[in-house]
């Protein structure tokens, strides 16, 4: 692999497997969200004979797995390197997913999406990991951005492919093309990307460098504990459009299938180039000189707030003002996405302890996963309306904004501690 004078990669190296990073979160996002297609389908609910918690509850399933295995997933990153842990994990979850068109009762459905969670929790440490390892501050928003739009448009594309393949096929079918499709990825990650570590005195090395940073100094972070309300927070709103947007434009705005896909695609698809422009706007302005913790903040606070407006879609008196404020909200959310993530992974935290933070944070982000889909579904049923559902995400998005203001300070940031022996100097 050809390095620069600063022992980094070439450039043309770490945007093409920064590309394949952002495809593989791409195809991970459509594997665990092209559920939400089948969720909105009367024949797939008739099949199953499936009521609004059982739907709560099958996107649920895949959240509580990915959540327990974030940690886990984080500390085999930072030990063993991004490849070989990611290649394997990316099979067994196409694999599970194509599975799903096959399983016949509730138990198996649900127990495929524990599969696909667990496998798909070494994504977001893994990424971050090999982003920190390959860019500078002033390269992150962008890099991060970039990776983003992976996680943004899988749903934008799943959405519809999904809603198309069952519409034309069935939904078995969508299972089955979405799993398969998949493994080609591994083609190029296999024969392209280098292996972190290629000799065992570097996982040692990485053992003892890994260890400087305690996880009692970590989880004593105001910082850590800000990206944990933080992730969480936006991940809620993320994630209730992943898992209930189809259901509600069908069921409440009485679209087709068809269309619900369509206008999930345009919310997604304006997250994520939002999300990569704000990321490569606050580099730029790093570069120039201002301060990156300020200028992340600004950027993190006003994307919270702006997605406050996804309220004004609920309580709109035409489907056409609804649709606007979903796909804007959203949208608005994406100036949130890139800059959060380097504040609360890359900026503020030791390199030592990104996949490790990172997975403590995955943690959170996953549980936003679970309680929006299992919460929404209980509102949605007690309630009898999406109203209730959506006022909830305005609650988070504006304590996001506030943990944003007040948590990220550098110096309550994690503190290395010297690692003992002489190792970590060779």
């Amino acid at each position: 692999m050809e390095t620069s004078n600063n022992g980094r990669s070439s450039d043309a190296y770490r945007w093409s497997v920064l590309a394949l990073l952002a495809l593989g979160v791409l195809i991970a996002y459509i594997d665990r969200t092209s559920i939400s297609a089948t969720l909105a389908h009367p024949g797939f609910i008739r099949h199953f004979a499936l009521d609004d918690v059982d739907r709560g509850w099958i996107n649920a399933a895949f959240f509580w797995s990915y959540g327990v295995f974030q940690v886990p997933m984080g500390w085999i990153a930072d030990r063993y390197g991004v490849k070989w842990p990611y290649a394997i994990s990316f099979g067994l979850w196409c694999v599970a997913t194509a599975l799903m068109g096959a399983v016949t009762a509730l138990t198996s459905l649900i127990a495929m999406r524990l599969i696909i969670g667990a496998a798909e929790a070494i994504v977001i440490p893994a990424s971050y990991r090999w982003i920190r390892n390959n860019f500078d501050e002033s390269q992150n928003g962008l890099a991060v951005g970039l990776l983003a739009m992976g996680n943004k448009f899988g749903p934008a594309f799943g959405a519809p492919l999904g809603a198309w393949i069952i519409v034309n096929y069935s939904w078995q079918a969508m299972f089955l093309a979405t799993g398969l499709v998949g493994l080609m990825w591994l083609v190029p990650w296999l024969t392209m990307v280098r292996n972190d570590f290629t000799s065992g005195l570097e996982v040692l090395r990485s053992n003892s460098t890994t260890q400087s940073v305690t996880l009692a100094t970590i989880l004593g972070s105001p910082v850590v504990w800000g990206g944990i309300i933080t992730n969480f927070c936006y991940g809620y709103f993320t994630f209730y459009c992943m898992t209930w947007m189809p259901a509600y434009l069908v069921e409440q705005r009485h679209l087709s299938i068809s269309r619900s896909g369509v206008f999930t695609f345009f919310s997604f698809a304006g997250i994520a180039i939002v999300a990569a422009l704000a990321g490569w706007i606050a580099d730029r302005l790093i570069a120039g000189g201002r301060n990156p913790i300020l200028v992340r903040k600004v950027f993190t606070v006003t994307g919270f707030l702006g997605g406050c407006t996804v309220l004004l879609g609920a309580y709109a008196a035409t489907v056409q003002m609804a649709l606007f404020w979903n796909v804007l909200s959203l949208s608005l959310l994406g100036l949130v996405t890139a800059n959060n993530l380097v504040l609360s992974r890359l900026t503020l935290i030791p390199k030592q302890a990104i996949g490790l933070v990172t997975g403590i944070q995955g943690v959170a982000t996953s549980l936003a996963g679970g309680i929006t889909a299992s919460l929404s579904g209980w509102l949605l049923q007690v309630s009898g309306s999406y109203h209730l559902p959506m006022l909830i995400i305005l609650v988070f998005l504006v304590v996001g904004a506030l943990a944003t203001a007040f948590l990220y300070r550098p110096e309550w940031a994690p503190k290395v501690t010297e690692p003992r022996g002489k190792l970590h100097q060779a």
